[in-house]
């Protein structure tokens, strides 16, 4: 039978997924592969079948709302050694920003400041550059300040599915639960203070 006519299997789609490296939704295997949704569905499952029968370090992976080949979580810490050579790395600051928005979006940039008692323009401008967080409206408030969302690139870069696939966030109770009597002194300081204060004034601006 003439290639252009064979029938798509697990060679080819794992072919078209190390080709593709990003996730690719089933509609756009679909397209690719000149096949039906049932079968797509079936060759992922046999592709992760085999994957696994062979021990390769390689696994199907449901990312961003699409799949993906993927490196294996046994293989992380060698693999985070290859990742050490790229220059792609978020300062804490940056990361802490990060994580304040995908939690809490949509959020604009002077909620982020509140939350962090400090300016974060150069942090967002980062995230912005890297696609991790992106411009999802506007706060219909005085002045309609931008709203900030994370993208798609965030939930690949993190391995996720859906931001669903966050972990929950603790409660004040047990968060509280796990400082220590100056620590915890601290906090009702700060909720205080921001329970007081209508427009918080911003501290110095976190190096990146």
């Amino acid at each position: 039978m003439d290639d252009e006519m064979r029938m798509p299997g697990t060679d080819i789609l794992e072919a078209v997924l190390f080709a593709a490296g990003d996730p690719m939704h089933l509609d756009e295997l679909q397209h690719v592969l000149q096949t039906d949704l049932l079968t797509v569905q079936n060759l992922l499952t046999r592709l992760d079948r085999e994957l696994k029968e062979r021990h390769s370090g390689l696994t199907v992976r449901r990312v961003a709302g699409g799949v993906q080949l993927s490196t294996r979580p046994e293989t992380y810490v060698f693999v985070e050694r290859l990742a050490q050579v790229v220059d792609r790395k978020l300062s804490a600051p940056t990361m802490e920003t990060l994580s304040i928005i995908a939690f809490k979006q949509p959020i604009t940039k002077q909620e982020i400041e509140q939350i962090r008692g400090v300016h974060v323009e150069r942090a967002l401008a980062k995230l912005v550059e890297l696609e991790f967080v992106h411009e999802v409206g506007r706060k219909q408030v005085l002045g309609r300040p931008i709203l900030y969302g994370t993208t798609d690139t965030f939930l690949r870069s993190f391995g996720l599915d859906s931001l669903s696939e966050l972990p929950e966030l603790p409660t004040d109770a047990e968060a509280a639960a796990g400082l220590d009597a100056e620590q915890l002194e601290l906090l009702q300081e700060f909720e205080t203070e921001g329970q007081q204060a209508a427009a918080p004034a911003a501290a110095e601006e976190d190096e990146d």
